[in-house]
């Protein structure tokens, strides 16, 4: 079987088809498949490398000039340019595919583009609903809106026209059927095999790579630059290496890992403000006020000083365009026990860092409220049990007080953060127990099960 895939926008999604084609090896399934998407960061290597997955990159367009001139124009131009471009890809870059699986958002161009080439070159067209365009459009313009009111029918109208549909949850899967006329088949999303929880050596030596990336302060000296003095090569701020054996730092801090693209569906200064919460109120929980000598502090820490609450380190990964905003506001915090870091890591060292984090944070609020974050599922899948920003369908995927906890403002957070690090590393219970329920969580999610009961049917249906 034939089989075409798109990416839709970047590289930054084919994580996410990578656990959908590497479910089973696409040459074990009789498959061939060909990805087509706009590049940017790499795929990983697993999904570079295989032999029956071929990528085929389109150059990204670029309507800066008119842009400056009118938005409106800049738009339509740059979704004509995709369109032909998708569609020279589809009908003469790759084989005839027997099934064309378009991953939704975004719809405009590429649901339009997809039909016309299924129909030109005799193939199926599935849509995989991860979300809806028209939401995403409306949090910048208001659901109201022309062009957003113009979107919702483009969506629709094209969505309806093709041949299958899977989605992620079934909050979204009974929208489909009751306002959309769509019958679609319920797909939860689950992670590639390399996202697993780290080993030891792993961890070194992702803490290793990453060393001058975390002792360096993001404005002012902070709680974690202080470990910047130690030159021992076999020591990070996390562990240390001694006779040939990993171990952890016992005063190491605890590390809140969470992902993002920076964008207005996920509302980072919940993140801030219950970071400067848990500040304070360890402060005022260890008797602290204002008049400490901040210096001595950071000496304590430095000598190996133990509290009942520790350090965090929140490393904060993702591009997207208001990293500078957030990265700002850090800057002008004054935090003793609570430090920052943002960056951007490879497809390799991305799935080591959740595997080798005490706790996942996700802000994922959902534009349209029926879909799931992908990034709570990869850390799932690397053991790491969450916190996560609570809406209508969230809990079918964490489980509350199973393998993870929700929260809707950033006191309900502090709370949680002050809870779950009381006694790290070595007596903080409910933190240990929500870290085996998202263990037990990977052990019982397969991609294989999951592929071979939803997916191959709807696949060998629309293409028999």
């Amino acid at each position: 079987m034939q089989f075409w895939t798109s990416g839709a926008v970047a590289y930054g999604f084919l994580h996410i088809l990578s656990s959908f084609i590497l479910c089973s090896s696409p040459s074990q399934a009789g498959m061939e498949v060909d990805i087509v998407a706009n590049g940017g960061s790499d795929p990983h290597l697993s999904l570079r490398e295989n032999p029956s997955i071929h990528i085929h990159e389109m150059k990204t367009v670029k309507l800066t000039g008119i842009s400056k001139i009118s938005g409106a124009l800049a738009l339509l131009l740059k979704a004509a340019i995709q369109f032909v471009m998708l569609v020279w890809f589809l009908c003469f870059k790759i084989p005839r595919p027997d099934v064309l699986l378009v991953q939704n958002p975004p719809s405009v161009p590429t649901l339009a583009a997809v039909k016309l080439a299924s129909w030109l070159r005799g193939a199926k067209f599935i849509v995989d609903w991860h979300n809806f365009g028209y939401t995403l459009l409306g949090l910048s313009h208001g659901r109201s809106h022309i062009i957003v009111k113009i979107y919702f029918w483009f969506e629709k109208h094209f969505g309806r026209m093709a041949d299958g549909a899977i989605c992620v949850t079934k909050a979204m899967q009974h929208e489909l059927a009751q306002n959309w006329g769509i019958r679609a088949t319920v797909l939860y999303d689950q992670p590639p095999d390399f996202f697993h929880p780290a080993s030891m050596m792993e961890k070194h030596g992702l803490f290793s790579r990453l060393g001058n990336t975390i002792c360096s302060a993001m404005g002012n000296a902070d709680c974690i630059s202080v470990e910047k003095e130690v030159e021992d090569v076999d020591t990070t701020v996390f562990t240390s290496k001694i006779d040939g054996e990993f171990f952890f730092r016992p005063n190491r801090p605890a590390l809140v890992v969470s992902s993002t693209s920076w964008t207005p569906d996920e509302d980072f200064s919940i993140l801030l403000e219950a970071a400067l919460m848990y500040d304070r109120r360890v402060a005022a929980t260890l008797g602290e006020d204002d008049s400490m000598d901040e210096g001595q502090l950071w000496i304590d820490i430095k000598n190996g000083k133990q509290f009942v609450y520790p350090r965090l380190l929140f490393i904060i990964t993702g591009k997207g365009p208001d990293r500078k905003k957030y990265e700002d506001q850090i800057k002008r915090l004054k935090l003793r026990r609570v430090a920052f870091r943002t960056m951007w890591l490879t497809s390799e060292d991305y799935p080591l860092l959740l595997g080798s984090a005490d706790l996942g944070v996700s802000l994922h609020t959902s534009s349209s409220g029926l879909d799931l974050p992908m990034k709570v599922v990869d850390m799932f899948g690397c053991g790491l049990p969450v916190c996560a920003a609570s809406f209508s369908c969230i809990e079918e995927l964490v489980k509350v007080n199973k393998n993870g906890l929700l929260f809707s403002t950033s006191s309900e957070l502090a709370d949680e953060l002050m809870m779950l690090f009381k006694g790290f590393p070595e007596e903080c219970n409910a933190l240990k127990s929500l870290k085996e329920g998202a263990m037990d969580t990977t052990s019982s999610s397969k991609w294989s099960t999951e592929w071979e009961t939803n997916v191959l049917p709807l696949l060998n249906q629309a293409s028999g």
